[in-house]
């Protein structure tokens, strides 16, 4: 899966017009020349794509096109840690928010609670990071000056952007466990269970939630690899030095190698979650079993 990515971004790299040493003023045909020997690039295109793959699969991407004496990999682990950091506060967020929201919602169906929590989370779906992040930067930054509008520094600096990636993610898992407990609480052994005199609590939490939630964890897998490998908007706004905003440089500055290191770690993180989501099907479903 994640060679299939990388073969694809490889290929639409190569058919965008320019390179990464192009500019207003054409270089010399001597220096242009003596350039593309030195990346290879005066080589045939499967051979190109062939000393790629090699790369990608030892895990070496090289160096940077535009950050000289820096390997792609240094670049990758250095920015981590702050897309990491606000990704893993924002859907913990959002998991704590949505879940309760979305259970007592099941609970409580056709209730006001229920109304009100679902048309939140529309709103929260039908609402961009472009349009929330700035609203909130006004707000919260410079109408009432709680929070720093933006940069990395001390725990205030990642409360807005932590918001602003929560707010859609909470309005998915709200979503989603509402309708994952309504089609588990009108199940059969459900209905065994208060047959049975079981109260609602243990009801609720012995065996719905263990099934309601099975949806949020098919959901948590692609998001947390999305959050962890940067969300562009949000650390363009806030100016977080995260691998959203590189990753974004690196495309401007047609910097290939820094392209191609983060869309494989993307898709080895999408992979890795996905493998976690399935083995937790198991644990959380006894009806599924695996070989």
């Amino acid at each position: 899966m994640a060679l299939v990515v990388v073969t694809l971004t490889w290929g639409l790299i190569r058919l965008a017009p320019g390179n990464f040493y192009s500019g207003e003023k054409k270089l010399p045909a001597a220096v242009e020349a003596t350039i593309r020997k030195k990346y290879g690039l005066d080589e045939p295109w499967y051979k190109q794509y062939g000393m790629m793959m090699g790369n990608v699969v030892r895990g070496d991407f090289g160096d940077s096109l535009k950050y000289p004496g820096q390997t792609v990999n240094e670049i990758i682990w250095r920015h981590l840690p702050y897309s990491a950091t606000i990704g893993i506060l924002a859907y913990l967020l959002a998991l704590a928010i949505g879940f309760f929201a979305g259970t007592i919602a099941a609970l409580r169906q056709n209730s006001s609670f229920d109304y009100g929590s679902m048309s939140v989370a529309m709103l929260g779906l039908s609402v961009p990071n472009f349009v929330l992040a700035p609203v909130l930067v006004i707000v919260f930054s410079f109408g009432i000056y709680l929070f720093p509008p933006a940069r990395w520094g001390g725990p205030a600096s990642i409360v807005l952007p932590v918001i602003t990636l929560a707010a859609i993610y909470a309005a998915y898992i709200a979503r989603l466990t509402r309708a994952g407990m309504l089609e588990v609480l009108r199940s059969d052994y459900i209905r065994t269970a208060r047959a049975k005199g079981l109260d609602e609590k243990t009801v609720l939490f012995r065996h719905a939630i263990r099934g309601g939630i099975i949806p949020v964890i098919s959901f948590t897998g692609p998001a947390l690899a999305a959050l962890l490998a940067g969300t562009v908007v949000v650390e363009k706004v806030f100016a977080l030095p995260g691998l959203g905003d590189i990753f974004i440089k690196a495309v401007l500055n047609r910097d290939e190698p820094l392209i191609l290191g983060i869309v494989a770690f993307l898709s080895i993180l999408v992979m890795v979650f996905n493998l976690i989501v399935d083995i937790t099907y198991g644990y959380l479903d006894p009806r599924i079993r695996y070989e």
